[in-house]
């Protein structure tokens, strides 16, 4: 089907928002990590590939 995610690609949806969550979190009680921000942002592009892959 079209336009449709499989689950892999939803979980990793989740696992990015949870984990902007968390490092957010991080961030605002014990001050902001260089290493924790750039691990998200791996995790991002990792999840926006699988995105665009999965879409075409």
């Amino acid at each position: 089907m079209p336009g449709s995610t499989d689950s892999s690609t939803k979980a990793m949806g989740v696992l990015t928002v949870g984990a902007l969550v968390v490092v957010t979190a991080y961030t605002v009680a014990l001050g902001s990590s260089g290493w924790l921000w750039f691990g998200w942002v791996v995790l991002g592009l990792i999840t926006l590939g699988m995105v665009v892959t999965r879409g075409t």
